[in-house]
């Protein structure tokens, strides 16, 4: 197994071609800062007499675009030659397989690249040897940079979603910050989706866009990837409010901002320095934050999480630098970049931390919603009893209602009478028979007023059929012939316990004004459900006596039955003339 190290270069740079000898492996962009051209490499090696096995060609990279020949034979070749097309073929390594017959004893290898500007070509020091030994070189280095690329750009790409999700779905609790999202898992999602993109880079040998454009969007997702992790890092140190913060993230914005045009115009003015400069800017932000923030995590007290974050920091501040001095400064295409594999550690520290703040927040609104319970249970109960009082309150003010219902009834009603009886007692010149009328009177009404408490609320019927129980006696007695002319008739919703009352009040004074005053021989009393009004009942009270005339009579009876018909929205129509009084109620 063999390396070859050295060879006879032609170089061709715009009308420009040299031949010199030259040192593999060979750095396109540290020879000719910024240019592109095409490379003629030519190695001779002696190759065995016999060949027992299979031979090889081992590159490390190569490219971007190239051909590989062996003793005037193409062995591989990827990308154009003569014109830049924009692939790139020089991110991952190649094995070419020698075919029988072309390993010859003395052997030329001609390996032709070219090269485009800011792209970190060249030409390797070359493996020849036996296949199977040259084989296991190849497959450990494509496992680790690409296998590895591969890996690591779907963790990032997991992490940068989960945290997204975080972010969208879990805003702050607390109702003075309601709706406020957690800025932390954006800046995690933000480097997490930057970083899979930047590595991701190495898994695209034909880029979507022009080189130049290409170039733009890689460093910019660079940019973004720093600029997120450090702002991450202010977060969760607690520096967010802070001045030094404020002016921190107003130099990132800036250079995020330049960061476009410094590396479009890096590659289309051949002027690599400005992208370098671009990106120590960066550094000089990055680096004594990053330090800064290790020497805070380092002190008691501090969680495990920012500890977790300072350790990815003094891992990879040290591998950031090299790789940017390996790949901005010294000759690159020899060595390898190791950021890419360390800067997982930044997506586990912020994967976990991502965990561990929604594991927290989850709890706290776990905290708030059992306090929250309990304190409706609180006043569930509180108003249960408050409930409970009110209603005892209310049962009592019924009661109280209801005793001065009964007395204002009977102070209406039976003392009314009593006081009537008394006053014709007093008068020195009282009939008995009025006396004893008057009395009656009295009695029928506390009895009326007893039974008035059991009518059930609307039923019409009963509460006739109770007037006519307790004064079909009394008429019988004085000679009134007593006619019902009754149908059955509907409930009245509408007429409470209260409302019924009003209604046999007003039923009893025109009964006994007719039993008193009318000098009656009949007395007809008709119910029917109302013509006009849906539910609705009439009851008519008719005699055939005296009358009298209704424009000049005024009666405190009248009055009250007037009163109480408006308090319960009946309607109170009474007409009168010699042989036929008639008062008639409607009932809506």
């Amino acid at each position: 197994m063999l390396q070859l190290r050295t060879a006879q270069a032609t170089l061709t740079l715009g009308e420009q071609t040299q031949s010199v000898d030259v040192q593999l492996p060979y750095g396109w962009d540290f020879h000719h800062k910024g240019q592109a051209g095409v490379g003629r490499f030519v190695m001779a090696f002696e190759g065995p007499i016999t060949v027992p096995s299979p031979w090889a060609l081992y590159f490390h990279r190569l490219g971007n675009a190239y051909q590989v020949k062996l003793n005037g034979v193409v062995l591989d070749a990827n990308g154009s030659i003569s014109e830049a097309t924009g692939s790139d073929y020089a991110k991952v390594p190649r094995f070419v397989r020698i075919p029988a017959g072309v390993l010859l004893p003395h052997n030329q290898l001609e390996v032709t690249i070219r090269s485009e500007s800011g792209r970190r070509s060249g030409v390797p020091a070359v493996w020849v040897g036996p296949k199977d030994e040259l084989e296991p070189l190849y497959q450990r280095e494509y496992a680790i940079r690409v296998g590895g690329s591969g890996v690591f750009t779907v963790f990032s790409l997991v992490v940068g979603v989960f945290a997204f999700v975080l972010w969208v779905s879990q805003t702050d609790p607390r109702p003075e910050r309601r709706g406020v999202r957690d800025r932390l898992y954006l800046f995690a999602a933000l480097a997490e989706f930057a970083w899979a993109f930047f590595i991701g880079d190495t898994l695209i040998e034909r880029p979507p866009l022009p080189w130049a454009w290409w170039s733009v969007t890689i460093n910019t997702a660079l940019a973004v990837w720093l600029s997120a992790l450090l702002m991450f890092c202010h977060t969760i140190a607690g520096w967010a409010g802070r001045p030094a913060s404020q002016w921190v993230q107003a130099i990132l914005g800036g250079l995020l901002l330049a960061g476009p045009l410094v590396a479009y115009f890096a590659i289309s003015l051949h002027k690599p320095l400005l992208l370098t400069l671009w990106q120590a800017a960066f550094a000089l932000i990055f680096v004594p934050s990053s330090l800064l923030f290790v020497t805070q995590a380092l002190r008691k007290g501090r969680g495990g999480m920012q500890r977790m974050v300072a350790l990815a920091f003094v891992i990879n501040v040290p591998v950031g630098v090299h790789d940017f001095y390996v790949m901005r400064i010294g000759e690159a295409f020899g060595n390898q970049a190791y950021l890419r594999y360390t800067a997982t550690l930044f997506g586990l520290a912020l994967g976990a931390i991502a965990i561990e703040r929604f594991r927290s927040a989850n709890l706290r609104v776990r905290d708030m919603l059992d306090s929250l319970a309990v304190r409706v249970l609180d006043k569930e109960q509180e108003l249960s009893r408050t409930y409970q009082r009110m209603e005892a309150i209310a049962r009592e003010q019924e009661r109280v209602q209801e005793r001065a219902r009964i007395l204002r009834d009977m102070h209406d009603g039976v003392g009314s009478h009593i006081t009537s009886a008394i006053r014709q007692l007093r008068s020195g010149h009282a009939n008995p028979d009025e006396i004893l009328l008057t009395l009656q009177d009295s009695l029928d009404q506390l009895k009326l007023s007893i039974d008035a408490l059991n009518l059930p609320p609307g039923d019409v019927t009963a509460l006739l059929a109770n007037l006519r129980y307790r004064l079909e006696p009394r008429f019988k007695a004085m000679g009134l012939s007593l006619e019902w002319a009754t149908v059955p008739l509907p409930t009245v919703p509408r007429l409470d316990a209260s409302a019924m009352r009003q209604l046999q009040y007003i039923l009893f004074e025109a009964l006994s004004n007719a039993m008193q005053h009318a000098q009656a021989s009949v007395l007809r009393i008709e119910a029917t459900p109302a013509l006009h009004s849906a539910g609705g009942v009439s009851i008519r009270v008719c005699d055939n006596g005296l009358g009298f005339d209704t424009r000049t009579v005024t009666r405190k009876g009248l009055a009250s039955m007037e009163d109480r018909a408006i308090a319960i929205g009946a309607q109170l129509h009474i007409s009168s003339q010699a042989g036929k009084t008639e008062v008639e109620i409607l009932l809506g």
